[in-house]
């Protein structure tokens, strides 16, 4: 059975903590041999409206929306959701677009991670969650992320939560072909998994990012 190779966690310059061009991680994305790529970029879908039309085949419009709880990471995505919203808010207009949604890194405290209450809250309508991040660096917090997409039967979605190239590619996952939020649910029962973690010194990279658009001002970064 054909399997596509796919990066779901992905930001561009779009992003404030991302300088990464479109055109480069696109060029990058190919290069690594990925069959689709997700840009997830903060509250905001338009770096991957912009790649969407430099290579339609490749990309899934995606975004990560910070929620008053914690954070989303979505695709499929149609409409922008702003940032801020009550959770099931937000989920409520995912679902009204029909977009697939997963949970970003829950347990990952140091980076907008989810109160268990809150997270069991949601359970019921999201379709998945982040069972792998690879700039988590605690490996507990990804364990733990497993063990509840185990226990609640929940699909498990993994990403680089690339900011830099560098990262492009270093968790993804291998699945059946899909084209959309219905049949990407079909494929993710019983996907394979490739992790690679990150080194904690990438983070420095996204801190230099904020700081670079602080003082010289994001129209300086395009995507």
């Amino acid at each position: 059975m054909q399997k596509w190779k796919i990066e779901l966690h992905c930001h561009t310059a779009a992003s404030p903590d991302s300088l990464v061009k479109v055109k480069d991680l696109i060029k990058v994305a190919r290069k690594r041999g990925l069959d689709k790529l997700a840009i997830t970029d903060h509250n905001t879908i338009r770096g991957a409206l912009y790649a969407k039309t430099l290579d339609p085949e490749l990309i899934i419009v995606g975004e990560e929306i910070l929620t008053t709880r914690g954070e989303l990471l979505v695709f499929f995505v149609k409409e922008e959701i702003p940032r801020g919203l009550e959770p099931l808010e937000a989920i409520k207009r995912l679902r009204d677009q029909n977009a697939f949604i997963s949970v970003s890194h829950p347990f990952d405290r140091l980076r907008h991670g989810w109160e268990l209450e809150d997270l069991i809250e949601i359970t019921p309508l999201v379709d998945a969650i982040e069972i792998f991040n690879a700039r988590s660096f605690i490996s507990s917090v990804n364990e733990e992320a497993k063990e509840y997409a185990r226990v609640n039967n929940l699909r498990g979605t993994i990403g680089s939560d690339a900011h830099t190239l560098i990262e492009v590619g270093r968790a993804t996952q291998l699945v059946p072909p899909f084209t959309d939020t219905d049949s990407m649910k079909k494929s993710f029962f019983e996907p394979e998994y490739i992790k690679n973690s990150s080194s904690p010194m990438i983070r420095f990279s996204s801190t230099s990012a904020k700081i670079a658009k602080t003082i010289f001002g994001k129209d300086k970064f395009s995507i």
